[in-house]
């Protein structure tokens, strides 16, 4: 005959086996799909690379301007769009948190106690006081048997990874936009200048013409023309004044100050050092361009998703625990009885309209579309630093061909200038000579300006001296 005692380790022992085995079905849980669509990355860039020195996170300071790096260092410090970022990214680990808590067993503790009139029965006497204490001890804990819970967890991981990649994006954005404008600020004080002084040209060639007109030698035509060009060449330094305030404004927006309150020193572009970097091989932009890191990670997350709501489907096995003692007595837990208990128990959803199926079906939609968006981001970046190579190589060309036409009109005005004097020419050429001047000395600047705007837009597009596995290191320590 079997004891208590045996039948008690009997149930102990089987309840033991069943735990276990709930645990080792739960590593047949569903495989989580990180494949990447297949891509087909050149092997070369189709415009020339230079031959110059790898990209440094810190880019900026190879332009040699001590205020640029000010300005960007105060950017990284201050500005809203990049604190917005930051926002995000805590936001997104609190959420990666919240996720992988799920893993856990929930716990919880109760205390109560109660105090009432109990009546034995109709034939059972009066009334009598009861009175009661208890504590408790609950346990609960879902068993991922079908990794529905894992895949959660890899999936707000996997987010947290583009918010961060996203927050790199910001920042590389911010420091270019920041160059951009410190540049943009710089070629307008260049304009102004190169107005004034063709504002001077044209009042000393107005005076020569009035001289003239007083001796005979020049019409009050020649007079009336010149003098338009005069007020025409005044005209062109207001709207530049105001672009140039506007722009300083629209600078200190992106370092998160005050735009009445900033100043820059630097006047002009040629004091800038124009650096030339590496653009490496294609086939290492994806791991050095934050965007395609993001949309990667992205892509990760919908195929979590995906397996999370496949394994929505299955049954959920959940145990159960709870230990506890009471007392007949009023806040006191003297002489009590002690209880401990657990249970396992499987839920299956039998009919909810089709709702988890349709959720599967959205998952994988939704992979397939970030698969496509994956594509179309590498192509993309691929195709910016192409295209930021050819034009910063045709720039340069440019600038180089400008300065010898800006220094030919600079020759043909003081030669015409002279000519005039003499009166070996008309008012005609000397006219056109100052308007070829004027229009190669702007044209010189806007292309220092593209130049300068260009080699920011191949920095931009190598992803600014970053890089994913750099990152990936950093995260694991």
């Amino acid at each position: 005959m079997i004891s208590m005692t045996s039948r008690f380790n009997f149930r102990r022992t089987r309840l033991a086996l069943a735990v276990a085995l709930v645990f080792a079905v739960s590593g047949c849980a569903h495989n989580i799909d990180s494949s990447k669509p297949e891509l087909e990355i050149p092997a070369t860039w189709v415009e020339e690379a230079p031959a110059g020195v790898e990209l440094q996170r810190d880019w900026w300071r190879d332009f040699e301007s001590n205020e640029l790096s000010a300005l960007i260092d105060q950017s990284l410090a201050g500005s809203p769009d990049l604190i917005i970022a930051t926002e995000r990214v805590i936001q997104a680990e609190i959420t990666a948190r919240s996720a992988g808590a799920s893993l856990f067993p929930l716990l919880t503790v109760s205390a109560g106690t109660d105090t009432g009139q109990v009546k034995p029965g109709p034939t059972g006497g009066g009334w009598a006081r009861s009175e009661s204490s208890g504590v408790a001890l609950s346990v609960n804990y879902e068993v991922d048997v079908w990794g529905r819970v894992a895949a959660t967890t890899r999936s707000a991981d996997a987010l947290l990874n583009a918010s961060r990649y996203d927050l790199e994006t910001v920042r590389l954005t911010l420091t270019t936009g920041v160059a951009n404008a410190y540049f943009q600020t710089l070629a307008l004080r260049m304009q102004l200048q190169v107005a004034q002084d063709n504002l001077a040209i044209a009042e000393k060639l107005f005076a020569i013409v009035e001289a003239r007109y007083r001796y005979g030698a020049a019409s009050a035509l020649d007079v009336s023309r010149q003098r338009s060009t005069v007020l025409a060449q005044r005209a062109t330094i207001l709207p530049l004044q105001v672009q140039e305030r506007q722009t300083v404004s629209a600078l200190a927006i992106l370092l998160g100050r005050q735009p009445q309150a900033l100043q820059l020193a630097a006047q002009s572009l040629d004091m800038l050092a124009i650096p030339e970097v590496s653009p490496g091989l294609p086939s290492t932009l994806i791991t050095r361009r934050p965007d395609v890191a993001s949309v990667e990670a992205q892509l990760l997350a919908g195929s979590a998703n995906v397996a999370a709501a496949r394994a929505a489907l299955l049954p959920t096995i959940s145990l159960t625990g709870s230990a506890g003692n009471a007392s007949f007595a009023l806040l006191t837990l003297g002489n009590p009885a002690y209880s401990i208990g657990i249970a396992a128990s499987i839920v299956q959803t039998l009919f909810d309209g089709n709702s988890l199926r349709l959720r599967v079906e959205t998952n994988e939609s939704t992979r397939r579309q970030l698969a496509e968006s994956y594509r179309r981001t590498v192509y993309t970046a691929l195709k910016e630093v192409d295209d930021a190579l050819g034009n910063a190589t045709r720039n340069r060309e440019q600038e180089e061909a400008q300065i010898e036409i800006r220094q030919e009109a600079q020759r043909a005005l003081s030669l015409s200038e002279l000519r005039y004097r003499e009166g070996a020419d008309d008012l005609n050429n000397l006219l056109d000579a100052q308007r070829t001047l004027f229009t190669a000395e702007d044209k010189l600047t806007q292309l220092k300006l593209l130049r300068l705007t260009g080699t920011t837009d191949v920095f931009k597009a190598l992803g600014g001296g970053w890089s994913k596995l750099q990152t990936g290191q950093q995260q694991t320590k």
